[in-house]
């Protein structure tokens, strides 16, 4: 995708103890706009004051976004047009079943039906207005934290719905990079809201682009998201996977499994090869790829064999200045990076986390199929394999 222009009762108990306090358990945790008006001005104090940071969400432009499922990414300008906009966005939880292999099921919440939810994309500056929609037909109440937005509980309080309500709410993106959402909608229901592939990202970005630190510009020609999940299947005195009727059903035996701090799965984008054969990402020798990677739960390493990091954001900060040329690069759980990469040669590419027990064993391996003509000068077989001589 080209984006060089990337749009019961057991609920009734959610609600008490989120009210009541037990979610606090759980929550530890462009420069010229149009043209016409400089972005930064200086005050009397000499310190530059941003203009663009002025707007109040009743002065924009509002646009919705079409979000869409990842890997791909939503329509986006790499580089802010005029004003902050207020982007609204609207996204539907699924109570459902999805196969993670071979016929092992798992229940899921999932926003929009994806595991991980979708990336969401907007500049700083911008508000974004989102509606969370919990139909009538799902069991448990849900609610949304986005980590990128400023205010107590990331929105948490704000958008807590039992089913068959929907909310709207809206924040400013006052910091700029890729930060996580997911659903914590108090106590024990954080941990299994969040495995059960509740979960997502949003990418800020800077005004005027990506840059390397050094004031050049980076620019990317496609991008994608890589959202990584844990599971914790639990299993029978056979060693088979468990299947369940209903997501109630499954909570008590997976809480146990999650104990153990051990996953049975560690997936990207929902299951176990959800990202090769034809689902394999794909890009063109000479073409930039900025690769957006969330864990909502565990640290991971991503690592591109045979590529590199170009431009590295491991903490997802855009203002930071971006690390370059790594060979594998830290994602704490509970976050989202990003890094930049030029492919220099053709073939298939594995995108895999670092740990290759997690990556072959459990699931954490997706694939890149790169079109162009091979260079000989930056790899080649000298000779062909052949018997030892003694």
């Amino acid at each position: 995708m080209e984006n060089k222009t990337l749009e019961t009762p057991a609920v009734n108990e959610q609600r008490r103890n989120f009210i009541s306090g037990s979610i606090s358990a759980g929550f530890l945790g462009a420069g010229i706009a149009a043209g016409l008006v400089p972005a930064l001005a200086h005050a009397e104090s000499g310190k530059p004051v941003d203009r663009m940071a002025s707007y109040t969400a009743d002065q924009l432009e509002r646009v919705k976004q079409v979000l869409v499922v990842p890997p791909m990414v939503p329509a986006h300008d790499q580089v802010a047009k005029g004003k902050p906009k207020v982007v609204e966005v609207r996204l539907h939880v699924e109570e459902k079943q999805i196969e993670l292999e071979n016929g092992t099921k798992a229940w899921v919440c999932a926003f929009n039906g994806s595991v991980p939810g979708p990336l969401i994309v907007c500049h700083q500056h911008d508000y974004v207005e989102l509606t969370l929609v919990n139909p009538k037909t799902n069991t448990l109440a849900h609610n949304i934290d986005l980590h990128a937005a400023t205010g107590a509980l990331g929105g948490g309080e704000l958008t807590l719905v039992s089913p068959g309500e929907e909310v709207t709410f809206r924040f400013k993106a006052i910091k700029v990079g890729t930060f996580v959402y997911h659903c914590a909608p108090g106590g024990v229901m954080i941990p299994w809201h969040v495995v059960m592939g509740m979960n997502g990202a949003i990418m800020v970005l800077p005004r005027e682009g990506l840059s390397d630190g050094d004031g050049n510009n980076l620019t990317y020609d496609k991008a994608y998201y890589i959202g990584e999940q844990d599971f914790y299947i639990p299993q029978n005195e056979q060693g088979q996977y468990k299947a369940y009727d209903t997501v109630l059903g499954s909570m008590n035996e997976t809480l146990e499994v999650m104990k153990t701090l051990t996953p049975s799965h560690v997936v990207f984008n929902g299951a176990v090869g959800a990202l090769t054969g034809q689902n394999s990402m794909t890009a063109k020798l000479g073409e930039t790829v900025l690769f957006v990677h969330s864990q909502a739960n565990r640290d991971t390493r991503p690592h591109i064999i045979g590529g590199h990091g170009d431009y590295v954001w491991n903490t997802g900060s855009f203002s930071d200045r971006p690390s370059q040329n790594l060979e594998t690069w830290h994602i704490a759980g509970g976050s989202a990076g990003a890094a930049l990469y030029t492919f220099k040669q053709p073939g298939l590419y594995v995108y895999v986390n670092h740990n290759l027990i997690e990556a072959i064993m459990k699931g954490a391996a997706g694939h890149i199929k790169v079109d162009g003509e091979w260079n000989d000068d930056l790899m080649t077989q000298v000779s062909k394999p052949s018997p030892i001589k003694s």
